[in-house]
């Protein structure tokens, strides 16, 4: 079923997603001779028109696309071809309007935007599902379509419909068999909750039981997949083997679970958006929240490697920046050379697809000023002209740079269940005192930024991906392995955390971490469960941190910088008398606890760090814990500030480095190994200097 990778063409596909429907006059000829012009490979179209596609009930429109795909065909030109479901026509709101989902019971979401359809319902599937195969039928043997995108940027909603109910308690039944259990598996003797029969479960709304509230995000995320999956399997009915079937993800969406969602597909595509301007300066001094755009270098490449993170392989970029990303009043194009940066960060990480949103500029609906790569004006700018440059970078480096393995000298577990957990019962606390409700990324984030900051590159697993192979083998890919904020985990994963370090692996826990069961239930260990005595820690009782939190200091082996705090959350509990903790809380009160621990146990380590680490305080702490013998990584962390380099291997076992300059001064760095430029051509030796101007990026083959 479905390609793989290395069934995608021999380089980078690069494009953007193009609606000549838009379009305000004809300019179809002018628009692909542009693109072509600029060494676009694909374009994205169709998704977003399901009322083009089919005006009214049954009557269909489907030659008004042909012109496009011929003409891109004619240039060489590959497209991806989007089913529209996400979109649903007003007649299909009018003629069935119990097909709206409903954000409370009852209550129907209002049409006007977007995924306003509960698609679990039977007439909504009906008309996807008639739509889907109409379209199909007529276009998937066309020779430009390469691939097909189902749906677009779903699990937006968590339906509250009736039908979607019914499902949740017949799904409930089938996982715990009769009401007893889930009263026992809950803990609904509490507040007078217990069940007599399913007929007691109570809708969502009022719901303040966070083991409900756990298995209500679950099944969402679940739904999400079975339809993505449902999609996709009609699709395949007519796509040919070499054709892929992916969807677009936005990994902020609340009903999405990535790993599961991509075992459906045959590729993981998704939307990396970013904050640009001074947002990707180095070094970075700010402490921006993250919402669905990454603010922050660090923030773009973490989204990189949580879409390589899917499926462990090369992905699909399916949206980007063109011009400004944002509403009409949040527009900040980028500086001049940012749109190269970005794009050979995410092919660094491993993008096989570079596609922007979107070719032109709309002069109508609500994503007017989400600028594409022409203006409004449709005529090239300073955005086309750069693009046109990295798409003859592209051209140039051709092979090397496609579907690349990324280099990762630390890996980072991840868990949506605990995201989901986090959000339910928050940590964390917000400026104003209120429940973060993004407390897992709260926590997450300043680790993986500070592993970013002491210049490690990092690969994200997903748990059940950990668990896939033996802790020895774990142990040997990745030396140091991060687990913060693993609130919900069962006891074998707990296990295995424990076997990694035995086995010669550097485990690095943060807050939070074994807190719960499978059920999101408190566990009755001592904390951090199954993982205090390996570890020579626990502690029992944990405060919020304010402000701007505590100060720490280094009292071993990890020499933290002065002004190093500890922030938003601190554990406090039991260390042996007498034996030195890594860090220290500088404070009356809780510097009789450990801020970090670390303990040797077998053939490696655990590292206990107690609460969230500021920039300083965490970048110090990698720069400690970084393995000492990475294979070709030492000389390769260069020291400038501003400048980041990063490794991948090619599909041919080429060598593969990525040299960044993310500052307006103009930065020269010493070359470790002989190396020649991807695009130039020009070889360098060991210890020869490379200049690098502001803003700037080269991509090197090592001799």
């Amino acid at each position: 079923m479905g390609v793989s990778m290395h069934q995608l063409p021999g380089r980078v596909l690069f494009g953007a997603a193009y609606y000549h429907e838009y379009q305000p006059y004809e300019r179809l000829e002018e628009d692909l001779d542009l693109m072509a012009a600029a060494h676009f490979s694909v374009i994205r179209v169709g998704e977003s028109v399901w009322s083009t596609w089919e005006p009214e009930n049954g009557r269909f429109q489907l030659d008004w696309l042909r012109p496009v795909l011929d003409g891109a065909q004619e240039r060489g030109i590959s497209v991806v071809l989007g089913t529209p479901t996400y979109a649903v026509p007003p007649w299909l709101a009018r003629q069935y309007p119990e097909i709206a989902g409903e954000r409370r019971t009852g209550r129907r979401t209002p049409w006007g935007a977007r995924q306003e359809a509960d698609f679990t319902h039977p007439a909504f599937r009906f008309h996807a599902e008639r739509v889907i195969r109409k379209i199909l039928g007529h276009y998937a043997s066309h020779p430009a379509v390469i691939g097909f995108q189902v749906d677009n940027e779903p699990g937006l909603e968590l339906f509250h419909n009736h039908g979607v109910f019914q499902r949740f308690v017949d799904d409930l039944r089938s996982r715990y068999g009769d009401v007893e259990t889930v009263n026992r598996e809950w803990g609904l003797v509490y507040w007078s909750h217990r069940l007599s029969s399913w007929a007691d479960l109570w809708t969502p709304d009022g719901n303040a039981q966070p083991q409900y509230d756990y298995a209500w995000r679950r099944f969402q995320a679940r739904l999400t997949t079975e339809f993505i999956g449902w999609q996709a399997d009609l699709v395949r009915e007519y796509a040919a083997p070499e054709q892929f079937v992916t969807t677009c993800i936005s990994y902020d969406r609340p009903a999405v679970e990535d790993d599961q969602l991509t075992r459906r597909l045959d590729v993981t595509a998704g939307n990396p958006y970013y904050t640009m301007q001074d947002a990707l300066a180095l070094p970075d001094r700010s402490a921006a929240d993250q919402n669905w755009t990454a603010t922050g270098t660090w923030a773009l490449y973490q989204s990189a490697d949580r879409m390589y993170s899917s499926r462990q392989e090369p992905f699909l970029v399916t949206e980007t920046d063109a011009q400004a990303i944002g509403h009409s009043w949040n527009n900040r194009p980028a500086y001049d050379g940012q749109w190269r940066q970005a794009a050979w960060a995410l092919i660094s990480r491993g993008a096989s697809m570079i596609e922007y949103w979107h070719w032109h500029t709309l002069h109508f609906g609500a994503e007017t000023y989400w600028g594409g790569v022409l203006p409004h004006s449709g005529r090239p700018g300073r955005v086309y002209a750069e693009l046109a440059r990295l798409g003859a970078e592209l051209e140039e480096a051709g092979d090397l740079v496609a579907s690349l393995t990324p280099d990762a000298e630390a890996a980072f577990v991840y868990s949506s269940p605990s995201k989901w957990a986090l959000s339910g019962q928050p940590p964390l606390a917000t400026p104003d005192g209120g429940p973060d409700r993004r407390s897992y990324h709260g926590i997450l984030d300043p680790f993986y930024r500070g592993a970013f900051d002491a210049g490690l590159q990092s690969r994200i697993l997903h748990v059940g991906q950990l668990a896939d192979e033996p802790p020895e083998r774990i142990a040997g890919r990745f030396p140091l392995l991060v687990v913060p904020a693993l609130y919900i985990a069962d006891d074998a994963t707990l296990d295995l955390l424990t076997a990694y370090a035995e086995a010669g692996g550097h485990l690095l826990l943060g807050p939070r971490t074994g807190y719960a069961d499978h059920e999101a239930r408190a566990r009755t260990d001592v904390q951090p469960a199954r993982l205090a005595e390996a570890a020579g820690v626990s502690y029992d009782e944990f405060s919020n941190l304010g402000g701007e939190g505590l100060a720490v200091r280094g009292t071993g082996p990890l020499d933290l910088p002065p002004g190093a705090r500890a922030t938003r959350w601190g554990g406090r509990g039991w260390w042996p008398p007498g034996r030195k903790p890594l860090a220290a809380y500088d404070h009356p009160h809780f510097g009789r606890w450990p801020a970090a621990t670390t303990r040797r146990l077998g053939l490696g380590r655990i590292t206990y760090v107690g609460t969230v680490p500021d920039p300083s305080f965490a970048e110090a702490l990698f720069r400690w814990a970084a393995p000492e013998t990475a294979p070709d990584t030492p000389g390769w962390r260069l020291p400038q500030p501003a400048v980041t380099s990063t490794g991948a291997t090619a599909r041919d076992g080429r060598r593969v480095r990525f040299v960044h300059n993310w500052s307006w001064e103009e930065v020269t760095v010493t070359l470790p190994a002989a190396v020649r430029d991807a695009v130039s051509g020009t070889e360098y030796g060991a210890g020869d200097r490379l200049t690098l101007g502001a803003w700037d990026v080269r991509v090197l083959r090592e001799l």
